[in-house]
């Protein structure tokens, strides 16, 4: 009966807008990045409720460790590896002053930013973006093209927070990646370590900055 009323449409209309929308744009006007841990979590436990009571089918079908080899692994590294070039050239050419930042200034920082950002930032996002949303709003979206693309936009409005440009856009590009190797693996492990790599990257290189709510509000 809960599972049944959890899944009707009309409350899937209600949460997705709640959830999607309503969320991040309270944090948008209210400019409560400060808070995004909080409220990260907050949806990460309610999306987990909800997709162990309606989606649950064990911990392997979640996780797939399975699609984590060096078959799949391959190509997402050497994508990574692009991708790692591009963001060193528009680094250089946006704002060259924090180009490797943390590396010069603040190499302490490294080993924990390694091991904390995939556990406590890209894993509950890729838990909510991928796992959840694909599940969950494929009544929706289906499971093709317009999921991967809505999973993506949903995912960079949720990154407008930090208020600035390079956010979201990179957030919408990093969001399709992710989205297109779930839809192609329904893997958690793998997009986590995905998300990883290119979150490490990023504080690395020194774009990290417009992903930090310290950059809310300042010069």
């Amino acid at each position: 009966m809960i599972k049944k009323a959890l899944q009707s449409r009309p409350f899937l209309i209600f949460e997705f807008l709640t959830l999607c929308i309503a969320l991040p744009s309270y944090i948008i006007f209210t400019t409560s990045a400060a808070f995004m841990f909080a409220f990260l979590w907050g949806a990460t436990l309610y999306t987990f409720i909800i997709y162990r009571l309606c989606y649950y089918k064990g911990w392997d079908d979640l996780w797939r460790w399975d699609k984590v080899s060096f078959k799949t692994m391959k190509p997402l590294l050497l994508r990574f590896t692009i991708a790692v070039l591009a963001m060193i050239a528009f680094a250089l050419w946006y704002d060259p002053d924090r180009l490797f930042y943390i590396v010069k200034n603040r190499p302490e920082m490294i080993p924990f930013l390694m091991v904390l950002y995939p556990l406590i930032s890209a894993l509950p996002q890729e838990f909510i973006f991928c796992s959840f949303f694909f599940r969950r709003y494929e009544p929706f979206f289906g499971k093709a093209k317009l999921m991967i693309i809505a999973s993506a936009i949903i995912f960079a409005y949720a990154h407008v927070l930090y208020i600035n440009p390079i956010a979201p856009t990179l957030s919408f590009i990093g969001g399709l990646i992710f989205a297109y190797d779930y839809a192609k693996h329904k893997s958690l492990a793998l997009v986590t370590i995905e998300h990883g790599l290119y979150g490490n990257a990023l504080f690395l290189i020194g774009l990290g900055w417009y992903f930090y709510s310290g950059s809310v509000g300042a010069g």
